[in-house]
């Protein structure tokens, strides 16, 4: 992807260079530099997903602002983490439960080296997020209608969720499409204490740290399992 081309102009639904500065801060707070190309496409974004959130209901959020800092920024605080766990190399994600594209959109503009797909079992919302890849010019993502129990092993380096399920449920739906060496990584709020306790009781996977994920201006507990 060459991001020294800006995407296609769009009208957005809000103030594009209030939210770019907003952006930029958060970033410099996560020590996630992103260029302007790449703030660009994530405003870009948000206001593709305002606009069908008219119609096809995305998300609950419908305020600009509260969807820039609960959706955009808080996908942002996980890049950091899972970069440094694949050590700036090239990998395979898989975002399951995905439903607008979170964080599935936002790891694909932030790091075009991954391969990003996106699984969700809400037709609409895989169509908005192929709608998301071909307006934003992003070959790097693709999106999956399906349940994530019924696809062919998908053999990724990383298999990710944002509020998707307990642990030993994703585990168990979604673990075989994990590559040997590879890891599930699920965003939580409050570290699941219950919920690690009953997958070490499961037996198959165990838990190999939690990380506390800092979002700024949120004041509610964020961490990656």
């Amino acid at each position: 992807m060459n991001m020294s081309r800006k995407p296609i102009p769009m009208q957005e639904p809000f103030n594009g260079a209030v939210f770019a500065a907003q952006l930029e801060s958060d970033c410099a707070v996560l020590r996630l530099p992103l260029d302007h190309a790449r703030i660009d496409l994530l405003l870009n974004y948000l206001a593709q997903m305002l606009r069908w959130n008219r119609t096809y209901n995305l998300t609950a959020i419908r305020e600009p602002e509260q969807m820039l800092l609960h959706h955009i920024t808080d996908s942002l605080s996980v890049v950091p983490e899972l970069a440094q766990r694949l050590a700036g190399q090239p990998a395979s994600i898989l975002d399951v439960g995905s439903g607008g594209g979170l964080p599935g959109v936002v790891l694909a503009i932030c790091r075009p080296e991954w391969q990003v797909r996106c699984v969700d079992a809400v037709e609409k919302k895989t169509a908005f997020i192929k709608h998301v890849a071909g307006v934003l010019r992003l070959p790097n993502l693709e999106a999956t209608h399906a349940r994530v129990e019924e696809l062919e092993p998908a053999e990724c380096d990383i298999v990710v969720s944002r509020a998707f399920a307990s642990l030993h449920d994703f585990a168990a739906l979604a673990g075989r499409h994990v590559k040997p060496g590879g890891r599930l990584a699920a965003m939580k709020g409050h570290p699941p204490e219950d919920e690690m306790q009953a997958l070490k009781d499961q037996g198959a996977w165990q838990v190999e740290g939690v990380t506390t994920l800092y979002v700024p201006r949120l004041s509610a507990r964020r961490c990656l399992v």
